[in-house]
């Protein structure tokens, strides 16, 4: 069995973050561990608290897997501030990771702000070259590039900026448009588009991070990056036609409704 780690934060609901990574990680057949960069107060509703944790245990969180385990694949999600975000860059060149995926995680659906503004520049600097695949939404991409995406066109572009940055790979997903769920990917060389339907529904607590936990999985799984994204989009649409309504805002997605399906139990 390949192992995964993830970086980033938990979540107290349990749909994103570290949560949400390690269920996408065994549902698809990995062993999930995690380094923990905060943690949050947060429900369906919105977040509420963060509490950011020190650098150098993130650093020993990392390091100790690192010692003892070995590591096929890396997803970094939220990362809140630049000494974090220096130390984790430092850690992974350090244990020579490999398999790299960086979820840009800036803001939540309810609109807190999860990367402080000071820190976007440490994390175009120091994460972005070491990603193997980086997979903004539409929000984020438009931060990292400093303009406006209407279409995929403006994808495309988006996307080639970006590369520019660093990173081997660049996922811009394009949830936040409307019409089909496309995703485009870029190598550098060729342009590729994941498309799928939009599924009507509110339940999308987490998907980012699922998303990005799932390309990790599948690279860790010897899966090339083409083909890591496109099982991982596959992965995020069953999830999402099958999520949660828990609570009273935005639910999570099912993570594992293939396997629930399998073993003949409800869904929910």
């Amino acid at each position: 069995m390949k192992n995964v780690l993830t970086i980033a934060g938990s979540d107290s609901c349990g749909g994103a973050g570290i949560q949400a990574d390690i269920k996408a990680f065994s549902a698809l057949g990995t062993y999930g561990m995690s380094a923990i960069t905060a943690v949050t107060a947060q429900n369906t509703t919105g977040v509420f608290r963060v509490q950011e944790l020190d650098a150098e245990m993130v650093a020993a969180q990392i390091d100790c897997i690192f010692e003892d385990i070995g590591v096929h694949a890396v997803k970094i999600g939220m990362v809140s501030s630049s000494q974090i975000i220096e130390t984790i860059g430092r850690c992974l060149v350090q244990n020579r990771a490999q398999n790299i995926v960086v979820d840009p995680v800036m803001i939540s659906k309810s609109k807190y702000k999860l990367l402080r503004p000071e820190a976007c520049g440490a994390l175009m600097k120091v994460l972005l070259p070491l990603a193997d695949v980086v997979t903004p939404n539409i929000p984020e991409a438009e931060e990292l590039i400093k303009g406006t995406i209407g279409t995929v066109e403006d994808m495309k572009q988006a996307a080639r900026e970006i590369y520019a940055l660093g990173p081997k790979n660049v996922v811009v997903k394009g949830g936040h448009l409307a019409g089909e769920a496309v995703d485009v990917l870029y190598d550098g060389n060729r342009m590729a588009l994941f498309e799928a339907p939009r599924i009507a529904t509110q339940n999308t607590h987490g998907t980012g991070c699922t998303f990005s936990a799932a390309i990790a999985a599948w690279l860790a799984r010897g899966y090339a990056v083409t083909e890591a994204v496109g099982a991982a989009k596959q992965y995020i649409g069953t999830a999402i036609a099958h999520s949660l309504t828990l609570g009273r805002g935005v639910g999570p997605t099912h993570h594992f409704y293939e396997l629930y399906r399998r073993a003949g139990l409800m869904e929910q």
